[in-house]
């Protein structure tokens, strides 16, 4: 892979403390200008992972690049890079303009080149009108704005974002979202993103890197990871709600699954498996449809809940370790105890080996 036209590039990277292995064998390459998002539960690594790109934790093995150059023992200040934490660690102190100045400063630079980057990126981010203000005088949004805003300002090569938008309600969360791709858009920077909230990923994010106990379960292009999970932890990770799961086993034709109990029930899959093989079958809510054509699985209602575009529907079927999900678009009319048959795309049925849980 040609080094030049990546901006990082983290090959075989590790990281342990002591006896315990926290990232293992991390291989991730991010083209100039493209932003990342790191994803998965709490305690996967991603957090960890943004640390020993920005230099604030040391890896244990492998090798990190930053535009070619191996900067596995760079201190932070050296790899230009900037990082935008969950706090938005503003000096309490200092109005807006002297935070978002205050690494320009630092180095020196000419006091009216300080005052057109100050005024450029407050124009940018909409905080032109605030720059006299003190951080206690800001809310949660335009704080975050000028944390991004103090990031901006260094001009660095890749710009590191921890949870950004944890602290905000969701209202401005989706706000913020748009902000940040919009500003990225503009830019243009390359930008690495750690978030649990797999929506965040999915619509800001050029490229997704799904993390699983310090591991890489799949990365790849948002919709090619939610069209195409390589495992069922991806599947169930990314879309939401998250996607169904049901027991089930490859039937005698090798072209349909068999699951439930004595009311056997099965669906047709389109594609040939060994007979008799353990599986699980996955079914995204968003795909169950209650009228249609194709396949279809019964179950009794378990609960409903409207949010006036959508209904969920819950509904108890056998061989499914819990109720399956239904997102309905609009209304429906169904009460606890209705059964209900549910209709769904031999095309969009995903399939799970159940030992290895890898999709077939």
């Amino acid at each position: 892979m040609d080094q030049a036209t990546h901006r990082i590039q983290i090959e075989n990277l590790s990281k342990a403390y002591g006896p315990v292995q926290v990232l293992k064998d991390i291989n991730i390459s991010v083209p100039e200008g493209r932003f990342v998002a790191l994803i998965g539960p709490s305690g996967c690594g991603k957090s960890t992972l943004l640390r020993t790109i920005a230099g604030l934790e040391k890896i244990t093995g492998g090798t990190l690049r930053i535009d070619g150059q191996i900067v596995n023992d760079m201190p932070p200040r050296k790899r230009d890079v900037a990082m935008v934490f969950q706090s938005y660690a503003l000096y309490p102190h200092m109005n807006i303009e002297k935070n978002m100045s205050y690494s320009l400063r630092l180095k020196r630079s000419a006091p009216e080149a300080i005052r057109q980057s100050i005024a450029g990126v407050a124009e940018t981010l909409g905080l032109g009108h605030l720059l006299e203000r003190m951080p206690r005088q800001l809310s949660g949004g335009q704080r975050q704005r000028v944390a991004m805003g103090r990031a901006i300002v260094r001009n660095p090569k890749v710009f590191l974002f921890d949870e950004p938008l944890s602290n905000l309600d969701a209202a401005l969360r989706v706000h913020m979202r748009a902000e940040i791709r919009k500003l990225h858009h503009r830019l243009h920077a390359t930008s690495v993103y750690v978030t649990h909230d797999q929506i965040e990923a999915m619509t800001m994010a050029d490229h997704v890197v799904v993390l699983r106990a310090g591991q890489v379960e799949q990365q790849g292009a948002p919709l090619a990871l939610y069209e195409k999970p390589a495992n069922k932890f991806v599947a169930g990770f990314i879309g939401s709600p998250a996607m169904n799961f049901i027991e089930g086993v490859v039937g005698p034709d090798a072209q349909c699954v068999l699951f439930g109990g004595a009311a056997r029930q099965q669906v047709e899959l389109g594609r040939a498996l060994p007979p008799g093989q353990p599986v699980w079958i996955g079914l995204r809510p968003e795909h169950l449809r209650l009228q249609g054509e194709g396949q279809s699985v019964q179950g009794v209602v378990d609960s409903v809940e409207s949010t006036g575009s959508m209904t969920f529907i819950a509904l108890n079927v056998d061989g499914a370790p819990q109720p399956l999900l239904v997102a309905h678009p609009g209304t429906v009319t169904a009460a606890m105890g209705d059964v209900l048959k549910l209709y769904i795309a031999p095309q969009q049925i995903h399939v799970f080996d159940k030992t290895t849980e890898l999709a077939l």
